[in-house]
């Protein structure tokens, strides 16, 4: 008894609550940081032969055509609802007008690349790392070692280099229907003038916040493709271990796209600083 209460009180103290963390945080960036490798190693071990030009084909129809119609339905009800909230919140300064390049500045730059991501993450990194796992767990990868097949050319290469592709073309068309959610709110329900709507947003939206979110949704496509296909690609425990990487890799994903994301907008705004002053 008296050892059970020493233990207990020891896992009381403060400092061995700082030490789980702290232990936690250091193995977090471990595996980041063996993760940024492996990423690495697939990006370069696509560029050597044979080709798999076909397999980055069907990967980039599997992220991409089969992901919009979900990228569709969100975007529109997010472009919608975004309006009518700064809608609300601009009436009571009498500057409606202004809902329109608020909302077109609000998607392109931020919520168009971080929903996407996020929703693809999901999706399409959620299928990576399950089919990747159960490969694992049933020595299909083993087998294509045997076989003389590289299987990280073969199997994680070609999902990377699609979702590097695919990501900034789902990106354009979030934003795209999100504004055209916006437009059907704003000009059929709320009545602003169409005329306004499409001058204001020509006249505060430059094509460097387009880009922006392209830029971002691209860097977003290769973080959940890395660090989904990681986490599939090293599976272990079975049917157990397929769903715990499955869950670990969308979980990590969507945490490291919304980190990322702070970090590449204050770079962004950091270089734009730069090159306005040259």
């Amino acid at each position: 008894m008296g050892a059970f209460e020493s233990s207990e009180s020891l896992k009381s103290k403060p400092w061995f609550f700082i030490t789980r963390v702290l232990n936690t945080v250091s193995d977090w960036i471990c595996e980041c940081g063996i993760t940024v490798i492996f990423l690495v190693q697939s990006v370069r071990s696509i560029f050597t032969r044979p080709s798999r030009y076909q397999e980055i084909i069907k990967h980039i129809e599997f992220i991409g055509n089969q992901s919009l119609l979900i990228i569709a339905l969100t975007s529109a009800f997010t472009g919608m609802a975004m309006s009518f909230q700064i809608y609300l919140g601009f009436s009571l300064v009498n500057a409606t007008n202004l809902v329109g390049p608020t909302v077109g500045l609000g998607i392109t730059r931020e919520l168009g690349p971080v929903l996407t991501g996020l929703i693809v993450a999901a999706r399409a990194g959620g299928a990576m790392a399950a089919r990747l796992g159960t490969m694992r767990v049933t020595e299909q990868i083993d087998a294509l070692e045997v076989m003389g097949i590289n299987p990280v050319q073969y199997l994680v290469g070609p999902r990377i280099i699609a979702a590097l592709i695919a990501m900034p073309l789902l990106c354009g068309f979030f934003d795209f229907v999100a504004m055209g959610g916006s437009y059907f709110l704003c000009v059929h329900a709320l009545g602003l003038d169409e005329g306004v709507f499409f001058d204001k947003i020509q006249l505060w939206l430059n094509p460097s916040d387009i880009n922006e979110g392209l830029i971002k949704s691209a860097v977003f496509g290769l973080v959940f493709a890395a660090v989904c296909t990681y986490k599939g690609y090293n599976t272990k425990g079975g049917a157990k271990g397929v769903g715990e990487a499955t869950n670990s890799g969308v979980v990590n994903s969507m945490v490291l796209i919304i980190a990322i994301n702070f970090v590449m907008t204050n770079v962004i705004r950091f270089v734009n600083t730069l090159l306005d002053s040259v």
